[in-house]
């Protein structure tokens, strides 16, 4: 594995941000491994390998803020890959990250493609956000504060959870349980679909145009009371963000729902959630942005 013991923190931030931007094609040493070596261990406690369902993949870890009053927000976040990849090991950079900021953090994961397809982990992602609400206060949060938040699939996911109430009233829930939700360079609209991966996660060209988070918005109102975050890389070339950071915001906003967003020029897909790790922070203020939005107090 390569090391950088030798780089200035603004070098060694810069050459973190060119081996993130290579994920996809780095298997055996990955970069997320590096930027996970730089977390502060003094700023959270961690809850691991909690289980929220039955199965294998149906588990979470959860951050805990050192110093938290009673009552602290919640963030179920989910990370992308496709549908078809990812380990919540990957991101202990964002729960650590958020938990610096006070926020109690669940990193879930959920089964992936091609062992199952759409909805399979929708599903998951639903047993998720009822574990997280069920032991909210167990946790030092409000069961009033949850915000479902994801990167690229995983903004998918978390836009699913709060759009389509099919998901969550499958575990005995609604919507409106949730505070918010935060995407991060989410596809909320891709159909018709070109990637091989994606086809098989969605059962092309089987993919009903109710799995699209816009359709949901676009067919009636979404939740009055739930507070929306959506940000986004400009140049963007794996998820176009006009297409979809922009278009959601603008149905969103027609629709009368409180809604912020931010595209950012100097990330790309993936430096976006990157810049939640301490070395890349300089890159963009992501995680200002993302925490300010989590501790504004419940209406």
């Amino acid at each position: 594995m390569p090391t950088l013991p030798t780089l200035t923190p603004r070098r060694r931030w810069l050459a973190l941000s060119g081996l993130l931007g290579l994920a996809p094609l780095l298997q055996a040493c990955s970069p997320l491994r590096l930027i996970n070596a730089t977390v502060s261990t003094d700023t959270h406690t961690v809850l691991s390998d909690q289980d929220y369902g039955p199965l294998p993949r149906q588990q979470l870890d959860v951050y805990r803020p050192a110093d938290a009053p009673p009552g602290a927000p919640l963030a179920v976040f989910f990370y992308g890959g496709s549908w078809s990849s990812g380990d919540r090991a990957d991101y202990r950079f964002v729960g650590e990250a958020l938990a610096s900021r006070g926020i109690v953090t669940v990193v879930a994961d959920y089964r992936l493609s091609p062992e199952v397809s759409y909805p399979a982990f929708l599903e998951d992602c639903a047993l998720a956000v009822k574990w997280a609400h069920d032991n909210a206060r167990r946790l030092g949060a409000s069961p009033r504060r949850i915000h479902t938040v994801g990167h690229s699939a995983g903004a998918y996911n978390a836009a699913m959870m709060a759009l389509d109430p099919r998901w969550l009233g499958g575990v005995g829930l609604r919507p409106q349980v949730l505070a918010g939700w935060a995407g991060l360079a989410g596809p909320y609209d891709f159909l018709p679909i070109g990637l091989s991966d994606v086809k098989k996660a969605f059962n092309w060209p089987d993919t009903p145009p109710d799995s699209q988070p816009l359709f949901h918005v676009k067919a009636g109102p979404p939740v009055p009371s739930q507070r929306v975050l959506l940000l986004a890389a400009r140049s963007d070339i794996l998820v176009n963000p006009q297409r979809n950071t922009v278009a959601m915001a603008e149905a969103l906003q027609a629709r009368g729902a409180p809604v912020e967003v931010e595209l950012f020029d100097r990330v790309s897909h993936t430096t976006l959630i990157g810049a939640m790790a301490r070395p890349l922070r300089g890159l963009a203020p992501v995680l200002d942005r993302l925490s300010g939005f989590l501790q504004v107090p419940a209406g």
